[in-house]
Protein backbone atom coordinates (compact mmCIF):
# COMPACT_ATOMS: atom_id res chain seq x y z
CA UNK A 1 0.00 0.00 0.00
CA UNK A 2 1.37 3.42 -0.94
CA UNK A 3 2.38 5.68 1.89
CA UNK A 4 0.95 9.24 2.10
CA UNK A 5 4.34 10.61 1.13
CA UNK A 6 4.42 8.50 -2.01
CA UNK A 7 0.88 9.52 -2.87
CA UNK A 8 1.90 13.16 -2.57
CA UNK A 9 4.74 12.60 -5.00
CA UNK A 10 2.61 10.81 -7.56
CA UNK A 11 -0.30 13.25 -7.44
CA UNK A 12 0.25 16.38 -9.50
CA UNK A 13 -1.09 19.64 -8.10
CA UNK A 14 -1.85 20.88 -11.59
CA UNK A 15 -4.42 19.24 -13.85
CA UNK A 16 -2.47 17.32 -16.51
CA UNK A 17 -3.51 17.35 -20.14
CA UNK A 18 -3.01 14.46 -22.57
CA UNK A 19 0.62 14.19 -23.66
CA UNK A 20 1.00 13.86 -27.42
CA UNK A 21 4.40 12.68 -28.63
CA UNK A 22 6.48 15.61 -29.86
CA UNK A 23 3.71 18.15 -29.35
CA UNK A 24 5.63 20.09 -26.70
CA UNK A 25 9.04 19.07 -28.02
CA UNK A 26 9.61 17.37 -24.65
CA UNK A 27 12.72 15.32 -23.96
CA UNK A 28 12.43 12.06 -21.95
CA UNK A 29 13.50 14.08 -18.90
CA UNK A 30 10.63 16.54 -19.48
CA UNK A 31 8.17 13.66 -19.74
CA UNK A 32 9.46 11.99 -16.57
CA UNK A 33 9.23 15.30 -14.69
CA UNK A 34 5.71 15.96 -16.01
CA UNK A 35 4.52 12.52 -14.92
CA UNK A 36 6.33 12.69 -11.57
CA UNK A 37 8.21 9.43 -12.25
CA UNK A 38 11.13 9.77 -9.86
CA UNK A 39 12.67 6.36 -10.62
CA UNK A 40 12.64 6.97 -14.37
CA UNK A 41 14.12 10.44 -13.86
CA UNK A 42 16.97 9.02 -11.73
CA UNK A 43 17.74 6.39 -14.38
CA UNK A 44 17.97 9.07 -17.08
CA UNK A 45 20.25 11.28 -14.97
CA UNK A 46 22.57 8.45 -13.88
CA UNK A 47 22.75 7.07 -17.41
CA UNK A 48 23.87 10.37 -18.96
CA UNK A 49 27.44 11.69 -18.93
CA UNK A 50 28.20 15.09 -17.38
CA UNK A 51 28.34 17.15 -20.57
CA UNK A 52 25.15 15.69 -22.07
CA UNK A 53 23.38 15.94 -18.70
CA UNK A 54 24.08 19.68 -18.51
CA UNK A 55 22.52 20.14 -21.96
CA UNK A 56 19.58 17.88 -21.08
CA UNK A 57 18.81 19.76 -17.85
CA UNK A 58 18.92 23.15 -19.63
CA UNK A 59 16.87 21.93 -22.63
CA UNK A 60 13.65 23.90 -23.16
CA UNK A 61 10.51 22.63 -24.88
CA UNK A 62 8.20 24.65 -27.15
CA UNK A 63 6.88 26.59 -24.15
CA UNK A 64 10.42 27.37 -22.98
CA UNK A 65 10.05 25.06 -19.97
CA UNK A 66 12.98 23.14 -18.48
CA UNK A 67 12.42 19.79 -16.70
CA UNK A 68 12.94 21.58 -13.36
CA UNK A 69 10.27 24.16 -14.26
CA UNK A 70 7.77 21.40 -15.10
CA UNK A 71 8.46 19.51 -11.86
CA UNK A 72 7.99 22.73 -9.87
CA UNK A 73 4.82 23.62 -11.78
CA UNK A 74 3.22 20.26 -11.07
CA UNK A 75 4.34 20.34 -7.45
CA UNK A 76 6.40 17.14 -7.40
CA UNK A 77 8.43 17.76 -4.23
CA UNK A 78 10.70 14.69 -4.42
CA UNK A 79 11.34 15.19 -8.13
CA UNK A 80 12.37 18.81 -7.54
CA UNK A 81 14.57 17.74 -4.61
CA UNK A 82 16.37 15.22 -6.81
CA UNK A 83 16.79 17.51 -9.81
CA UNK A 84 17.98 20.67 -8.05
CA UNK A 85 21.18 18.84 -7.06
CA UNK A 86 22.29 18.81 -10.70
CA UNK A 87 21.31 22.40 -11.59
CA UNK A 88 23.63 25.37 -11.30
CA UNK A 89 22.21 28.82 -10.58
CA UNK A 90 22.09 29.90 -14.22
CA UNK A 91 20.21 26.82 -15.47
CA UNK A 92 17.86 26.81 -12.46
CA UNK A 93 16.91 30.40 -13.36
CA UNK A 94 16.07 29.70 -17.02
CA UNK A 95 12.74 31.33 -17.84
CA UNK A 96 9.86 29.83 -19.78
CA UNK A 97 8.06 31.80 -22.49
CA UNK A 98 5.71 33.20 -19.84
CA UNK A 99 8.70 34.90 -18.18
CA UNK A 100 8.64 32.68 -15.08
CA UNK A 101 11.42 30.42 -13.83
CA UNK A 102 10.93 27.43 -11.51
CA UNK A 103 10.89 29.58 -8.34
CA UNK A 104 8.36 32.06 -9.78
CA UNK A 105 5.92 29.33 -10.81
CA UNK A 106 6.18 27.72 -7.37
CA UNK A 107 5.54 31.12 -5.75
CA UNK A 108 2.58 31.81 -8.04
CA UNK A 109 0.96 28.50 -7.16
CA UNK A 110 1.65 28.86 -3.45
CA UNK A 111 3.77 25.71 -3.30
CA UNK A 112 5.87 26.36 -0.18
CA UNK A 113 7.48 22.89 -0.09
CA UNK A 114 8.83 23.19 -3.64
CA UNK A 115 9.90 26.78 -3.06
CA UNK A 116 11.86 25.83 0.08
CA UNK A 117 13.75 23.11 -1.81
CA UNK A 118 14.65 25.49 -4.63
CA UNK A 119 15.82 28.12 -2.16
CA UNK A 120 17.92 25.57 -0.27
CA UNK A 121 19.63 24.66 -3.53
CA UNK A 122 20.13 28.22 -4.76
CA UNK A 123 19.12 31.05 -2.36
CA UNK A 124 20.03 33.59 -5.08
CA UNK A 125 16.93 32.54 -7.05
CA UNK A 126 14.86 34.85 -4.85
CA UNK A 127 16.46 37.80 -6.71
CA UNK A 128 15.48 36.64 -10.20
CA UNK A 129 12.88 38.73 -12.04
CA UNK A 130 10.58 38.28 -15.02
CA UNK A 131 10.60 40.65 -18.04
CA UNK A 132 8.53 43.21 -16.09
CA UNK A 133 11.04 43.10 -13.18
CA UNK A 134 8.64 41.13 -10.98
CA UNK A 135 10.27 39.08 -8.21
CA UNK A 136 8.91 35.79 -6.84
CA UNK A 137 7.92 37.71 -3.70
CA UNK A 138 5.85 40.10 -5.80
CA UNK A 139 4.21 37.19 -7.63
CA UNK A 140 3.27 35.53 -4.33
CA UNK A 141 1.96 38.85 -2.95
CA UNK A 142 -0.33 39.30 -5.96
CA UNK A 143 -1.80 35.84 -5.40
CA UNK A 144 -2.13 36.35 -1.63
CA UNK A 145 0.15 33.45 -0.62
CA UNK A 146 1.02 34.69 2.86
CA UNK A 147 3.30 31.80 3.88
CA UNK A 148 5.35 32.17 0.70
CA UNK A 149 5.68 35.92 1.30
CA UNK A 150 6.81 35.42 4.89
CA UNK A 151 9.35 32.78 3.89
CA UNK A 152 10.87 34.96 1.17
CA UNK A 153 10.97 37.98 3.48
CA UNK A 154 12.93 35.90 5.99
CA UNK A 155 15.39 35.08 3.21
CA UNK A 156 15.82 38.77 2.41
CA UNK A 157 13.55 41.61 3.56
CA UNK A 158 15.04 43.91 0.89
CA UNK A 159 12.98 41.99 -1.69
CA UNK A 160 10.00 44.09 -0.57
CA UNK A 161 11.71 47.22 -1.89
CA UNK A 162 12.18 45.95 -5.44
CA UNK A 163 9.62 47.51 -7.76
CA UNK A 164 8.23 46.33 -11.09
CA UNK A 165 8.84 48.26 -14.29
CA UNK A 166 5.76 50.37 -13.54
CA UNK A 167 7.19 51.31 -10.14
CA UNK A 168 4.76 49.19 -8.10
CA UNK A 169 6.14 47.24 -5.14
CA UNK A 170 4.74 44.00 -3.72
CA UNK A 171 2.88 46.16 -1.15
CA UNK A 172 1.08 48.05 -3.95
CA UNK A 173 -0.17 44.81 -5.50
CA UNK A 174 -1.12 43.16 -2.21
CA UNK A 175 -3.03 46.28 -1.16
CA UNK A 176 -4.86 46.51 -4.50
CA UNK A 177 -5.94 42.88 -4.28
CA UNK A 178 -7.01 43.16 -0.65
CA UNK A 179 -4.59 40.62 0.83
CA UNK A 180 -4.51 41.83 4.44
CA UNK A 181 -2.09 39.26 5.90
CA UNK A 182 0.37 39.84 3.08
CA UNK A 183 0.19 43.60 3.69
CA UNK A 184 0.86 43.05 7.40
CA UNK A 185 3.85 40.81 6.67
CA UNK A 186 5.38 43.33 4.25
CA UNK A 187 4.91 46.28 6.59
CA UNK A 188 6.35 44.33 9.52
CA UNK A 189 9.60 43.62 7.63
CA UNK A 190 9.89 46.88 5.64
CA UNK A 191 7.76 49.67 7.18
CA UNK A 192 9.40 52.27 4.94
CA UNK A 193 7.94 50.73 1.80
CA UNK A 194 4.55 52.20 2.72
CA UNK A 195 5.53 55.61 1.33
CA UNK A 196 6.98 54.25 -1.93
CA UNK A 197 5.21 55.58 -5.02
CA UNK A 198 4.80 54.05 -8.47
CA UNK A 199 5.25 55.84 -11.79
CA UNK A 200 1.84 57.45 -11.34
CA UNK A 201 2.93 58.80 -7.98
CA UNK A 202 0.50 56.52 -6.12
CA UNK A 203 1.24 54.86 -2.77
CA UNK A 204 -0.07 51.53 -1.52
CA UNK A 205 -2.92 53.47 0.16
CA UNK A 206 -4.00 54.89 -3.21
CA UNK A 207 -4.15 51.27 -4.44
CA UNK A 208 -5.96 49.97 -1.34
CA UNK A 209 -8.82 52.49 -1.55
CA UNK A 210 -9.56 51.27 -5.08
CA UNK A 211 -10.54 47.91 -3.59
CA UNK A 212 -13.17 47.02 -1.03
CA UNK A 213 -11.09 45.71 1.87
CA UNK A 214 -11.43 48.41 4.52
CA UNK A 215 -9.13 46.42 6.85
CA UNK A 216 -6.23 46.87 4.41
CA UNK A 217 -6.83 50.64 4.37
CA UNK A 218 -6.85 50.71 8.19
CA UNK A 219 -3.58 48.76 8.34
CA UNK A 220 -1.82 51.15 5.96
CA UNK A 221 -3.05 54.25 7.83
CA UNK A 222 -1.89 52.70 11.10
CA UNK A 223 1.56 52.11 9.58
CA UNK A 224 1.94 55.72 8.41
CA UNK A 225 -0.90 58.26 8.88
CA UNK A 226 0.84 60.74 6.56
CA UNK A 227 -0.17 58.52 3.61
CA UNK A 228 -3.67 60.03 3.75
CA UNK A 229 -2.53 63.37 2.34
CA UNK A 230 0.09 62.16 -0.14
CA UNK A 231 -0.64 63.24 -3.71
CA UNK A 232 -0.24 61.23 -6.88
CA UNK A 233 1.02 62.74 -10.13
CA UNK A 234 -2.45 64.17 -10.81
CA UNK A 235 -2.71 65.74 -7.38
CA UNK A 236 -5.20 63.16 -6.05
CA UNK A 237 -5.23 62.10 -2.41
CA UNK A 238 -6.55 58.72 -1.29
CA UNK A 239 -9.88 60.48 -0.59
CA UNK A 240 -10.13 61.58 -4.24
CA UNK A 241 -9.48 58.01 -5.46
CA UNK A 242 -11.95 56.41 -3.02
CA UNK A 243 -14.57 58.97 -4.02
CA UNK A 244 -14.10 58.30 -7.74
CA UNK A 245 -14.40 54.53 -7.15
CA UNK A 246 -17.53 55.03 -5.03
CA UNK A 247 -16.16 53.29 -1.90
CA UNK A 248 -18.52 54.82 0.67
CA UNK A 249 -17.23 52.94 3.74
CA UNK A 250 -13.62 53.74 2.91
CA UNK A 251 -14.50 57.41 2.37
CA UNK A 252 -16.05 57.46 5.87
CA UNK A 253 -12.92 55.88 7.33
CA UNK A 254 -10.65 58.46 5.68
CA UNK A 255 -12.81 61.36 6.83
CA UNK A 256 -12.64 60.11 10.42
CA UNK A 257 -8.86 60.47 10.45
CA UNK A 258 -7.74 63.71 12.10
CA UNK A 259 -4.73 63.96 9.77
CA UNK A 260 -6.94 64.13 6.69
CA UNK A 261 -6.88 67.43 4.78
CA UNK A 262 -10.32 67.59 3.17
CA UNK A 263 -9.59 70.81 1.26
CA UNK A 264 -6.99 69.23 -1.04
CA UNK A 265 -7.49 70.27 -4.67
CA UNK A 266 -6.14 68.09 -7.49
CA UNK A 267 -4.75 69.30 -10.81
CA UNK A 268 -8.20 69.28 -12.32
CA UNK A 269 -9.17 71.88 -9.73
CA UNK A 270 -11.42 69.49 -7.79
CA UNK A 271 -11.85 68.61 -4.15
CA UNK A 272 -13.28 65.19 -3.25
CA UNK A 273 -16.84 66.55 -3.22
CA UNK A 274 -16.33 67.95 -6.76
CA UNK A 275 -15.18 64.49 -7.89
CA UNK A 276 -18.29 62.88 -6.34
CA UNK A 277 -20.52 65.42 -8.09
CA UNK A 278 -18.71 64.82 -11.39
CA UNK A 279 -19.12 61.03 -11.19
CA UNK A 280 -22.73 61.29 -10.09
CA UNK A 281 -22.21 59.34 -6.86
CA UNK A 282 -24.76 61.05 -4.60
CA UNK A 283 -24.23 58.71 -1.61
CA UNK A 284 -20.55 59.54 -1.36
CA UNK A 285 -21.26 63.21 -2.06
CA UNK A 286 -23.67 63.31 0.87
CA UNK A 287 -21.10 61.71 3.19
CA UNK A 288 -18.48 64.28 2.14
CA UNK A 289 -20.83 67.23 2.65
CA UNK A 290 -21.87 65.82 6.02
CA UNK A 291 -18.21 65.95 7.11
CA UNK A 292 -17.82 69.52 5.89
CA UNK A 293 -15.87 68.91 2.70
CA UNK A 294 -16.26 71.97 0.50
CA UNK A 295 -16.20 72.42 -3.22
CA UNK A 296 -13.13 74.02 -4.76
CA UNK A 297 -15.43 76.82 -5.97
CA UNK A 298 -16.22 77.90 -2.42
CA UNK A 299 -12.71 77.59 -0.98
CA UNK A 300 -10.91 80.92 -0.88
CA UNK A 301 -7.64 80.94 -2.76
CA UNK A 302 -4.71 81.02 -0.27
CA UNK A 303 -3.00 84.32 0.39
CA UNK A 304 0.45 82.79 -0.15
CA UNK A 305 1.62 79.83 -2.10
CA UNK A 306 4.69 79.06 -0.01
CA UNK A 307 3.21 76.01 1.75
CA UNK A 308 1.83 74.59 -1.50
CA UNK A 309 5.10 75.16 -3.32
CA UNK A 310 7.06 73.49 -0.53
CA UNK A 311 4.73 70.48 -0.57
CA UNK A 312 4.97 70.16 -4.33
CA UNK A 313 8.77 70.46 -4.18
CA UNK A 314 8.93 67.77 -1.51
CA UNK A 315 6.75 65.50 -3.63
CA UNK A 316 8.93 66.12 -6.69
CA UNK A 317 12.10 65.30 -4.76
CA UNK A 318 10.45 62.13 -3.46
CA UNK A 319 9.46 61.11 -7.00
CA UNK A 320 12.99 61.69 -8.30
CA UNK A 321 14.45 59.71 -5.40
CA UNK A 322 12.24 56.71 -6.04
CA UNK A 323 12.84 56.88 -9.80
CA UNK A 324 16.62 56.88 -9.28
CA UNK A 325 16.30 53.97 -6.85
CA UNK A 326 14.24 52.05 -9.40
CA UNK A 327 16.77 52.71 -12.16
CA UNK A 328 19.68 51.60 -9.98
CA UNK A 329 17.85 48.45 -8.95
CA UNK A 330 16.95 47.65 -12.55
CA UNK A 331 20.56 48.21 -13.63
CA UNK A 332 21.81 45.92 -10.88
CA UNK A 333 19.45 43.18 -12.01
CA UNK A 334 20.54 43.67 -15.63
CA UNK A 335 24.20 43.44 -14.62
CA UNK A 336 23.52 40.22 -12.72
CA UNK A 337 21.76 38.68 -15.72
CA UNK A 338 24.65 39.66 -18.00
CA UNK A 339 27.13 38.06 -15.61
CA UNK A 340 25.01 34.91 -15.55
CA UNK A 341 25.02 34.73 -19.35
CA UNK A 342 28.78 35.33 -19.39
CA UNK A 343 29.22 32.44 -16.96
CA UNK A 344 27.29 30.09 -19.22
CA UNK A 345 29.21 31.16 -22.33
CA UNK A 346 32.51 30.78 -20.44
CA UNK A 347 31.45 27.25 -19.60
CA UNK A 348 30.72 26.58 -23.27
CA UNK A 349 34.19 27.90 -24.20
CA UNK A 350 35.81 25.64 -21.60
CA UNK A 351 33.96 22.64 -23.00
CA UNK A 352 35.01 23.58 -26.54
CA UNK A 353 38.64 23.90 -25.44
CA UNK A 354 38.51 20.51 -23.71
CA UNK A 355 37.05 18.94 -26.86
CA UNK A 356 39.86 20.48 -28.94
CA UNK A 357 42.48 19.09 -26.54
CA UNK A 358 40.94 15.61 -26.66
CA UNK A 359 40.78 15.74 -30.47
CA UNK A 360 44.45 16.82 -30.66
CA UNK A 361 45.46 13.85 -28.50
CA UNK A 362 43.60 11.43 -30.79
CA UNK A 363 45.17 12.98 -33.93
CA UNK A 364 48.67 12.88 -32.37
CA UNK A 365 48.26 9.17 -31.60
CA UNK A 366 46.99 8.55 -35.14
CA UNK A 367 49.94 10.37 -36.79
CA UNK A 368 52.42 8.56 -34.54
CA UNK A 369 50.85 5.21 -35.46
CA UNK A 370 50.92 5.95 -39.20
CA UNK A 371 54.48 7.29 -39.09
CA UNK A 372 55.71 4.27 -37.12
CA UNK A 373 54.02 1.77 -39.44
CA UNK A 374 55.13 3.55 -42.63
CA UNK A 375 58.84 2.98 -42.01
CA UNK A 376 58.32 -0.80 -42.02
CA UNK A 377 56.01 -0.95 -45.05
CA UNK A 378 58.05 0.92 -47.65
CA UNK A 379 57.62 -0.13 -51.30
CA UNK A 380 60.21 -2.63 -52.63
CA UNK A 381 60.39 -4.40 -49.25
CA UNK A 382 63.68 -5.22 -47.52
CA UNK A 383 66.73 -7.47 -47.95
CA UNK A 384 65.45 -10.53 -46.11
CA UNK A 385 67.33 -13.49 -47.68
CA UNK A 386 70.64 -14.19 -45.90
CA UNK A 387 71.78 -16.25 -48.86
CA UNK A 388 71.08 -13.53 -51.43
CA UNK A 389 72.37 -10.17 -50.19
CA UNK A 390 73.06 -7.66 -53.02
CA UNK A 391 76.51 -6.01 -53.06
CA UNK A 392 76.76 -2.90 -50.88
CA UNK A 393 73.59 -3.75 -48.85
CA UNK A 394 72.99 -5.46 -45.52
CA UNK A 395 70.34 -7.83 -44.20
CA UNK A 396 67.09 -5.96 -43.29
CA UNK A 397 67.98 -2.88 -45.34
CA UNK A 398 65.24 -1.36 -47.52
CA UNK A 399 65.76 -2.02 -51.20
CA UNK A 400 65.15 1.66 -51.98
CA UNK A 401 67.32 2.96 -49.14
CA UNK A 402 70.00 4.53 -51.39
CA UNK A 403 67.43 6.67 -53.24
CA UNK A 404 67.01 10.36 -52.39
CA UNK A 405 63.17 10.16 -52.05
CA UNK A 406 63.55 7.44 -49.39
CA UNK A 407 66.06 9.53 -47.43
CA UNK A 408 63.64 12.50 -47.48
CA UNK A 409 60.79 10.18 -46.44
CA UNK A 410 62.82 8.64 -43.61
CA UNK A 411 63.92 11.99 -42.13
CA UNK A 412 60.52 13.74 -42.31
CA UNK A 413 58.56 10.66 -41.21
CA UNK A 414 60.82 10.22 -38.17
CA UNK A 415 60.49 13.86 -37.10
CA UNK A 416 56.67 13.66 -37.46
CA UNK A 417 56.68 10.48 -35.34
CA UNK A 418 58.65 12.02 -32.46
CA UNK A 419 56.70 15.31 -32.52
CA UNK A 420 53.44 13.37 -32.26
CA UNK A 421 54.80 11.21 -29.44
CA UNK A 422 55.94 14.35 -27.58
CA UNK A 423 52.42 15.80 -27.88
CA UNK A 424 50.90 12.55 -26.58
CA UNK A 425 53.25 12.55 -23.57
CA UNK A 426 52.41 16.17 -22.72
CA UNK A 427 48.67 15.67 -23.15
CA UNK A 428 48.57 12.57 -20.97
CA UNK A 429 50.91 13.90 -18.26
CA UNK A 430 50.12 17.59 -17.77
CA UNK A 431 46.91 18.71 -16.03
CA UNK A 432 46.07 22.39 -16.59
CA UNK A 433 43.28 23.97 -14.53
CA UNK A 434 43.42 27.69 -15.33
CA UNK A 435 41.73 28.57 -18.62
CA UNK A 436 44.38 31.01 -19.85
CA UNK A 437 47.22 28.53 -19.25
CA UNK A 438 45.20 25.82 -20.99
CA UNK A 439 44.80 28.05 -24.05
CA UNK A 440 48.53 28.81 -24.10
CA UNK A 441 49.42 25.12 -23.93
CA UNK A 442 46.87 24.32 -26.64
CA UNK A 443 48.34 27.05 -28.88
CA UNK A 444 51.82 25.49 -28.68
CA UNK A 445 50.52 21.95 -29.20
CA UNK A 446 48.46 23.08 -32.19
CA UNK A 447 51.53 24.50 -33.90
CA UNK A 448 53.44 21.25 -33.27
CA UNK A 449 50.58 19.28 -34.82
CA UNK A 450 50.58 21.58 -37.83
CA UNK A 451 54.30 20.84 -38.24
CA UNK A 452 53.72 17.09 -37.84
CA UNK A 453 51.00 17.21 -40.54
CA UNK A 454 53.33 19.08 -42.91
CA UNK A 455 56.17 16.60 -42.28
CA UNK A 456 54.01 13.52 -42.78
CA UNK A 457 52.67 15.09 -45.99
CA UNK A 458 56.21 15.70 -47.30
CA UNK A 459 57.16 12.12 -46.40
CA UNK A 460 54.15 10.81 -48.31
CA UNK A 461 54.90 12.94 -51.39
CA UNK A 462 58.57 11.92 -51.40
CA UNK A 463 57.70 8.24 -51.35
CA UNK A 464 55.08 8.73 -54.07
CA UNK A 465 57.91 9.42 -56.58
CA UNK A 466 59.24 5.92 -55.91
CA UNK A 467 55.85 4.21 -56.02
CA UNK A 468 54.68 5.57 -59.42
CA UNK A 469 58.00 4.86 -61.17
CA UNK A 470 59.97 6.99 -63.61
CA UNK A 471 57.55 6.63 -66.52
CA UNK A 472 54.58 7.84 -64.44
CA UNK A 473 56.48 10.53 -62.64
CA UNK A 474 53.91 13.12 -63.74
CA UNK A 475 51.38 11.54 -61.36
CA UNK A 476 53.64 12.20 -58.38
CA UNK A 477 54.24 15.78 -59.56
CA UNK A 478 50.46 16.34 -59.90
CA UNK A 479 49.75 14.94 -56.43
CA UNK A 480 52.54 17.12 -55.03
CA UNK A 481 51.02 20.27 -56.56
CA UNK A 482 47.50 19.42 -55.35
CA UNK A 483 48.65 18.41 -51.86
CA UNK A 484 50.87 21.46 -51.47
CA UNK A 485 48.00 23.74 -52.54
CA UNK A 486 45.56 22.18 -50.07
CA UNK A 487 47.99 22.23 -47.13
CA UNK A 488 49.20 25.77 -47.90
CA UNK A 489 45.61 27.05 -48.17
CA UNK A 490 44.55 25.31 -44.95
CA UNK A 491 47.53 26.44 -42.89
CA UNK A 492 47.38 29.93 -44.38
CA UNK A 493 43.72 30.25 -43.41
CA UNK A 494 44.42 28.98 -39.90
CA UNK A 495 47.28 31.46 -39.52
CA UNK A 496 44.92 34.25 -40.60
CA UNK A 497 42.36 33.23 -37.93
CA UNK A 498 45.02 32.98 -35.24
CA UNK A 499 46.43 36.43 -36.05
CA UNK A 500 42.96 37.95 -36.29
CA UNK A 501 41.95 36.48 -32.92
CA UNK A 502 45.08 37.83 -31.26
CA UNK A 503 44.56 41.29 -32.72
CA UNK A 504 40.94 41.34 -31.49
CA UNK A 505 42.02 40.11 -28.05
CA UNK A 506 44.66 42.84 -27.89
CA UNK A 507 42.14 45.54 -28.89
CA UNK A 508 39.70 44.25 -26.30
CA UNK A 509 42.33 44.43 -23.56
CA UNK A 510 43.05 48.03 -24.54
CA UNK A 511 39.34 48.89 -24.41
CA UNK A 512 39.00 47.26 -21.00
CA UNK A 513 42.06 49.11 -19.72
CA UNK A 514 40.59 52.41 -20.94
CA UNK A 515 37.27 51.62 -19.22
CA UNK A 516 39.01 50.95 -15.92
CA UNK A 517 40.83 54.26 -16.17
CA UNK A 518 37.64 56.16 -16.97
CA UNK A 519 36.48 58.68 -14.40
CA UNK A 520 32.82 57.63 -14.70
CA UNK A 521 31.80 55.25 -11.92
CA UNK A 522 28.06 55.02 -12.63
CA UNK A 523 26.28 51.67 -12.47
CA UNK A 524 24.74 52.15 -15.88
CA UNK A 525 28.11 52.60 -17.54
CA UNK A 526 29.42 49.50 -15.79
CA UNK A 527 26.49 47.45 -16.94
CA UNK A 528 26.93 48.69 -20.52
CA UNK A 529 30.60 47.79 -20.43
CA UNK A 530 29.81 44.27 -19.28
CA UNK A 531 27.27 43.88 -22.04
CA UNK A 532 29.75 45.21 -24.61
CA UNK A 533 32.45 42.81 -23.42
CA UNK A 534 29.95 39.96 -23.49
CA UNK A 535 29.09 40.63 -27.12
CA UNK A 536 32.68 41.17 -28.27
CA UNK A 537 34.77 38.78 -26.20
CA UNK A 538 32.64 35.81 -25.31
CA UNK A 539 29.99 35.49 -27.93
CA UNK A 540 32.09 34.03 -30.76
CA UNK A 541 30.91 31.11 -32.81
CA UNK A 542 34.48 30.22 -33.83
CA UNK A 543 38.06 31.28 -33.17
CA UNK A 544 41.55 29.79 -33.54
CA UNK A 545 44.35 29.63 -30.97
Amino acid sequence: MATPAMQAVNTPRKKMTKQLTGKRDDTPLHSAARAGKLAVLKDIILGTDETELHELLAKQNQDGETPLYIAAEYGYVDVVREMIQYYDLVDAGIKARNGFDALHIAAKQGDLDVLKILMEGHPELSMTVDPSNTTALHTAAIQGHTEIVKFLLEAGSSLATIARSNGKTALHSAARNGHLEVVKALLEKEPGVATRTDKKGQTALHMAVKGQKIEVVEELIKADPSLINMLDSKGNTALHIATRKGRAQIVKLLLEQKENVTSAVNRCGETAVDTAEKTGNHEVQAILLEHGVQSARTIKPPQGTTATTARELKQTVSDIKHEVHHQLEHTRQTRKRVQGIAKRINKMHAEGLNNAINSTTVVAVLIATVAFAAIFTVPGQFVDDPNNIPPGMSLGEANIAPQAPFIIFFVFDSIALFISLAVVVVQTSVVVIESKAKKQMMAVINKLMWLACVLISVAFLALSFVVVGKEEKWLAIGVTIIGTTIMATTLGTMCYWVIRHRIEASNLRNIRKSSLQSKSKSFSVSAFSDSELLNSEYYKKMYAI
